[in-house]
C-alpha cells in the first residue's frame, strides 16, 4: 500500500500556502509538479517560477497539523521552512497568528537538551563522588 506525503505549494515571496495536496494512502500514484499544476486551479493560474514546494514525508508533522490554527512557509531564511500557529486556549477571542517552528520539533529539541543536561549532571555527580571517596 503506497503512502504519499503532502506537498505544500506556496508563494515564494510571501510564504502563503497556495495548495496543500494532503496525504494519500492506498492505491495512489506519486504525481509530478507539472501534473499538480494541471490538476489544481490555484496552481494553474500561477507562473510556476513564483511557486515553491515543500515535500513532506507521510505522517510528518501529523500532530502539528491536527493542533495548529494555521501554517505557512517561512521564506526569510536560507531554506524555506514550514511554520505553524497555535491557538491560545486562555484567549477566547481570535488573535493575530504567531508562527513558530512545529511544536513536535520544539519538543524533540527540548528533550535532547534535557537528556544532555542530565548526562552532564550525572558526570558531575560521579566526579564529586570520586573526589569525596578518594
Amino acid at each position: 500500500m503506497a503512502q504519499i506525503g503532502r506537498r505544500i505549494y506556496y508563494d515564494k515571496t510571501t510564504g502563503n500556502v497556495i495548495v496543500d495536496t494532503g496525504e494519500r494512502t492506498g492505491d495512489v500514484i506519486e504525481t509530478t509538479q507539472e501534473q499538480d499544476f494541471a490538476a489544481y486551479a490555484a496552481l494553474a493560474e500561477r507562473v510556476p517560477d513564483t511557486v515553491g514546494m515543500l515535500q513532506l514525508e507521510y505522517g510528518q508533522y501529523a500532530q502539528d497539523f491536527m493542533e495548529c490554527s494555521g501554517y505557512r512557509v517561512d521564506v526569510t531564511g536560507d531554506k524555506p521552512t514550514l511554520v505553524f500557529s497555535y491557538a491560545d486556549p486562555s484567549t477566547p477571542e481570535p488573535q493575530e497568528p504567531v508562527y513558530q517552528a512545529p511544536l513536535s520539533e520544539q519538543v524533540k529539541t527540548l528533550q535532547e537538551t534535557v537528556d544532555s543536561q542530565q548526562q552532564a549532571l550525572d558526570d558531575i555527580t560521579l566526579a564529586i563522588a570520586d573526589i569525596i571517596g578518594a
